[in-house]
């Protein structure tokens, strides 16, 4: 099952996920949607990966590195999620609620839409 956190407990996650690389968030919304709202990285690295691109551009992540996967609500990033597991990546959560709950949760300056 894929571990499902909330934007509040994304700290704590990657937290515990921290070792030789630093976590991923894999941001898999659309460039236009990138450019009206994003997440600034922090703890992490960002990664901007539409949904649609994730196959072709697999060879990109690492499977050892943990990855929370983003979108608008979460579920673009729950059907990346998955497609991850599947792949044989191990460390891999999905960010639910999406940038929408990020924004209400953690940093009110990112616009809703």
């Amino acid at each position: 099952m894929i571990e499902q956190i909330r934007p509040l407990e994304l700290s704590t996650w990657l937290s515990r996920h921290r070792g030789a690389v630093s976590p991923v968030v894999l941001d898999v919304r659309e460039p236009a949607e990138w450019r009206t709202a994003s997440v600034q990285p922090g703890d992490f690295t960002l990664l901007n990966m539409s949904m649609g691109t994730v196959p072709a551009r697999l060879r990109e992540l690492d499977p050892e590195t943990p990855i929370a996967c983003l979108c608008h609500h979460g579920g673009r990033s729950m059907q990346v999620a998955q497609f991850l597991v599947n792949q044989g990546f191990a460390q891999v959560a999905n960010i639910a609620g999406g940038i929408d709950a990020w924004a209400v949760e953690l940093d009110g300056s990112i616009p809703r839409y």
